[in-house]
């Protein structure tokens, strides 16, 4: 039997989005939470959290929302790819739900945490070795102070060696449960199978549960992501080539002014020497 890739936006929230009892265990095995924070009990809330926004802040509708027992509130994502702005969307999302909380007439002592947990199929810090990224309010010179207000989390999944990570069981097995089931993979791990949500999480991407509209959904889906990543890519080329470009006038500028500080080359030289006009040797 064929499965469909969980980290495609049909199957995430077919998967997360519909099925409380699955989320309950993914939040609890992702989640940083410590002893006595346990999620015990969860409901979905509406995920659209702004109908406009300004343009640098477009897209910013989310995957999965929902609170617990408790009143904190979980707002989970997979993002395929990686850009400089995604942690300011999060902050943005992870705060609106924050304050959003005020409009029901609540005191501020009342306010719940809020936790965003960002799923990235990217390497979007090379120079850390560390897959999970946990920020949260923190006093600076006593990071044990700490105001429990907004949480981010940030996963890399291409940087997850599940062969070495042996910390929590149930987090290793989420985690394989995203990174194994890619498209069409027909294999499923007898351990995967054991742990009842996971188990039903599997079943939910089976192929066979979609109909063809849904699979052509899918499909139009990673064309997209390679769209996508195609512009970001030829956008980051040629913002190094213009940078490479501006970092050589600037190099022949220094030259050409030191040459005529020098006053021992003529200006025709100087316009040979460094590829500048005449006339622009001749404003310094």
């Amino acid at each position: 039997m064929r499965h469909l890739d969980p980290k495609n936006d049909l199957v995430f929230k077919r998967v997360f989005g519909e099925h409380p009892d699955i989320l309950l265990s993914f939040l609890n095995a992702l989640m940083p939470l410590t002893e006595g924070q346990i999620i015990e009990e969860i409901v979905y809330l509406p995920t659209e959290l702004v109908p406009e926004l300004p343009d640098v802040l477009k897209n910013t509708i989310v995957d999965v929302r929902c609170k617990d027992n408790q009143g904190r509130q979980f707002i989970v994502e997979m993002q395929m790819l990686w850009t400089d702005s995604f942690k300011s969307r999060v902050l943005f999302n992870a705060s609106k739900a924050y304050v959003k909380q005020l409009y029901k007439g609540r005191d501020y002592q009342e306010l719940q945490p809020v936790y965003a947990l960002s799923l990235i199929n990217q390497n979007y810090e090379p120079n850390s070795p560390k897959w999970y990224h946990h920020y949260k309010l923190v006093e600076v010179e006593d990071t044990q102070k700490i105001i429990n207000g907004l949480q981010l989390i940030f996963v890399e999944l291409q940087k997850i060696s599940i062969k070495t990570y042996t910390e929590k069981k149930l987090t290793a097995l989420w985690l394989r449960y995203l990174l194994e089931l890619e498209h069409n993979s027909v294999m499923i791990s007898k351990d995967l199978l054991e742990v009842p949500e996971i188990a039903k999480a599997i079943d939910l991407a089976k192929e066979s549960n979609y109909t063809e509209a849904e699979l052509e959904t899918y499909d139009r889906y990673w064309d997209q992501i390679r769209l996508e990543r195609t512009y970001i890519s030829d956008a980051t080329a040629k913002g190094k080539a213009e940078g490479k470009a501006e970092g050589k006038a600037e190099e022949r500028l220094l030259m050409a002014r030191k040459f005529k500080s020098l006053g021992v080359l003529t200006n025709h030289q100087i316009s040979d020497a460094t590829g500048m006009s005449l006339e622009e040797i001749d404003m310094l």
